[in-house]
């Protein structure tokens, strides 16, 4: 059985914006186009649907920066061609498109030790190596030796790429991608409890 968008929102309890983003990153599989319309099997979205929340507890912070992303769309910065999130952009472009520049508070970022990255309330990749910030002339923050622990191909699987060889990088980008990781702030960077998530 194939949904509609309206319908695979529907049946998530999620605005339709916030599941056209899952579709246009390129996270969920087996759909059809018809015409303008997308469709989704119902066993993408039910799988979507039992996705666990992440537990936080098992992490060191009390805190953790939580980095909320919008698809992939390209930029002029001179640093990188992207801002955002697509299952498309190679390990290095999305790297780049993810380590900044933010307004945040770089110290609580840092303090966290690992950055997980949302869109539309999933864990779609996880940056370690937060250690180092630089500050623009807008008091955004960038982390320039960030990691890229790992990222997701295949949301409903999911599919998961590991890109770090570092230990402690896979073990926190096994533990958190894939799960959902509710977050609210009114700009890029949500700051969740890991007493109290889970």
């Amino acid at each position: 059985m194939l949904l509609t968008t309206g319908q695979a929102a529907e049946e998530l309890g999620c605005a339709v914006t916030t599941f056209r983003r899952l579709v246009h990153a390129g996270l969920l599989p087996g759909l059809s186009r018809r015409g303008v319309r997308v469709l989704t099997p119902l066993h993408v979205v039910q799988a979507l649907s039992a996705r666990p929340k992440a537990v936080l507890d098992r992490l060191d912070a009390e805190e953790i920066a939580v980095l909320r992303v919008d698809t992939a769309q390209q930029t002029d910065d001179p640093d990188r061609n992207w801002i955002g999130f697509a299952t498309t952009l190679t390990p290095e472009d999305l790297l780049r498109s993810l380590r900044g520049w933010w307004r945040c508070d770089a110290v609580s970022v840092a303090a966290g030790g690992v950055l997980p990255v949302t869109l539309s309330g999933y864990i779609v990749a996880v940056l370690t190596g937060l250690e180092r910030w630089e500050k623009n002339i807008e008091g955004r923050h960038a982390f320039p030796d960030a990691r890229l622990a790992g990222y997701v191909t295949d949301l409903a699987a999911p599919h998961i790429t590991i890109t770090s060889s570092t230990d402690g990088d896979r073990q926190l980008a096994e533990l958190l991608l894939g799960k959902r990781l509710p977050s609210h702030s009114g700009g890029a960077i949500a700051y969740v409890s890991t007493k109290t998530a889970g």
